[in-house]
């Protein structure tokens, strides 16, 4: 009996240790990247001319929202077609040179996630949009995992605190705010519904310059996100929950919306909208 009993706490202390293990190496995943790799050879690509050139960057070594990265593959190429754009999409970061890059009017980081260029790559993307180009990031590119200060303060402009997990997925209300630039807010609906994993920050968007184009009623939803005994974490954003926001950067332009978690946003004509006039107003 002592014997079997041995075994049996033997058997459940060596299973926990391997879930702590695999929980460690998930946290570092989503936090960091994990495994990361920089790629640094320049593709072969051919400019058409007289077409705006779209660079769609699909990278991920945090955590992968495929679902959602796969989805705007299809949905970029469709908008692609319609608006008779050249796109390039990519899970490489050779394209991030400073010949190739600066061919590009727009970038879009589709659910980019962790450590994705090196610093090398990140100084000539940094020149690239304060040179005039555009910057477009989906949900996961606002997450705390890229490590950029540059990037974290001029695509979303605070941390990431985390997002909505009780529920994960919430429907509420988005409502249009007063856009300055009516290119961003062209065809837009003033309120649609949508269920998404919410994105909470420490700090108001708004409250660090940028334009907003959608919000929440950030009292309306549930935020906590607290795994452990913290509840209802809404920290900097509040009943004023912005979801879509730009700002000028140098000569450039950078656009960011939090939604986007699953394929049920590129569902959304809203959502897609939103997109293409960012891409447009570039």
């Amino acid at each position: 009996m002592k014997k079997f009993l041995k075994i049996f706490l033997w058997s459940v202390g060596s299973v926990i240790v391997l879930l702590a293990i695999l929980m460690s190496v998930f946290i570092y995943k989503i936090k960091y990247g994990f495994p990361v790799s920089y790629e640094t050879d320049a593709p072969t690509i051919d400019f058409p001319s007289n077409q705006m050139a779209v660079l769609l960057f699909s990278k991920s070594t945090g955590f992968r929202h495929g679902e959602s990265i796969e989805t705007g593959k299809l949905v970029f190429d469709d908008l692609a077609k319609k608006n008779n754009w050249f796109l390039y999409s990519t899970e490489e970061g050779g394209v991030f040179n400073p010949e190739q890059l600066s061919k590009f009017d727009a970038v879009v980081f589709n659910n980019s996630t962790g450590r994705l260029l090196n610093d090398d790559q990140q100084k000539v993307f940094q020149e690239y949009v304060e040179n005039g180009g555009s910057l477009i990031g989906i949900h996961g590119a606002g997450d705390d995992s890229h490590h950029w200060v540059w990037y974290e303060q001029n695509l979303v402009g605070s941390l990431f605190s985390h997002h909505s997990l009780n529920p994960q997925f919430q429907e509420t209300e988005i409502t249009l705010d007063a856009v300055q630039d009516s290119l961003m807010s062209q065809g837009l609906p003033v309120r649609w519904t949508h269920a998404d994993e919410w994105y909470v920050f420490f700090e108001n968007p708004r409250d660090k310059g940028f334009n907003i184009i959608y919000t929440i009623d950030g009292e309306k939803i549930n935020p906590d996100g607290n795994m452990l005994f913290t509840k209802d974490k809404n920290f900097g954003m509040g009943k004023d929950h912005p979801v879509a926001w730009y700002r000028i950067t140098g000569k450039g332009r950078t656009f960011y919306t939090s939604m986007g978690h699953d394929a049920s946003a590129w569902q959304q004509d809203a959502f897609v909208r939103m997109l293409e006039n960012a891409v447009k107003a570039e």
